[in-house]
C-alpha cells in the first residue's frame, strides 16, 4: 500500500471540457485530461506518485483526506 492510496480519485465524463478529466482533490487543485479513461486514470496516478515526492523532498507530512465518497459500495 502506497501513503497516497488513502486518498480519493476519480475519472469522469466532463460535458464542458469534452474529455475524461481525473481529479484527486485532496492533493492538487486541477487534473488530468484525455480521451481514455483508463489512461486519463494512469496520468492521474502518476500525478499523486509525483506529489507524494515533493511532500517527502520537503520533509512535509500528506494532508489528511477530507474527500470522502457520498456512498458506501458493497
Amino acid at each position: 500500500m502506497k501513503a497516497t492510496d488513502i486518498y480519493h480519485r476519480w475519472v469522469a465524463w466532463s460535458e464542458e471540457d469534452g474529455c475524461y478529466v481525473g481529479l484527486c482533490p485532496d492533493l492538487f487543485l486541477g487534473g488530468v485530461h484525455g480521451e481514455d479513461p483508463i489512461e486519463v486514470a494512469r496520468e492521474l496516478q502518476e500525478v499523486i506518485d509525483e506529489w507524494e515526492t515533493i511532500f517527502q523532498k520537503d520533509g512535509r507530512e500528506l494532508p489528511r483526506p477530507k474527500t470522502r465518497p457520498m456512498q458506501e459500495v458493497a
